[in-house]
């Protein structure tokens, strides 16, 4: 009975060992996003959404729409200027990256990256049935999915952060 007493505390310990580090490294994934795809942010901002998230919305769902609008970027005759990724444990932020030089390297730039990606919010099936989708912004349909934030960067110098959170005053 010792005896196995001494097995259950060993195997106990040693899943303790082996479960550790992966939890260390899943607190480190969404941490160390900052330094490694993009400069830490040199501003950030909050956006109220016009739109409340979708209770379906998953992970999953997060994924596969950055691997969609990858898929459509690299289906395009002209190369991507910008990767799309989303990271975190519940894949809930938002990461948009120039892969060019000399793009996106300005605040404005990269809101005016935000725009252009408005234009195809606009156009997709996700605002079906909205009234007035035509007020509704890339950021209100990236909410809508369940991101809780974006960052833009440049790739080199520049990153913007914006918190999308319904309680913002506006």
């Amino acid at each position: 009975m010792y005896r196995r007493a001494i097995q259950a505390s060993l195997v106990f310990t040693l899943a303790l060992a082996l479960l550790l580090p992966l939890t260390r490294i899943a607190q480190a994934e969404d941490s160390e996003q900052e330094g490694y795809y993009y400069p830490t942010p040199q501003t950030e901002e909050r956006y109220r959404p016009r739109v409340k998230s979708v209770a379906e919305a998953d992970r999953r769902t997060r994924i596969a729409f950055t691997t969609g609008l990858t898929a459509q970027m690299l289906a395009s005759p002209s190369p991507p200027r910008f990767a799309i990724f989303a990271k975190g444990e519940e894949a809930n932020k938002l990461i948009i990256v120039s892969i060019t030089d000399d793009a996106y390297n300005t605040l404005y730039r990269l809101r005016a990256l935000l725009a252009m990606l408005t234009a195809y919010a606009r156009s997709s099936p996700a605002f079906n049935g909205f009234p007035n989708p035509e007020n509704l912004t890339f950021l209100d349909m990236v909410y809508l999915i369940g991101f809780k934030e974006i960052t833009v960067s440049d790739g080199r110098n520049i990153a913007h952060r914006i918190y999308l959170d319904p309680n913002t005053k506006e």
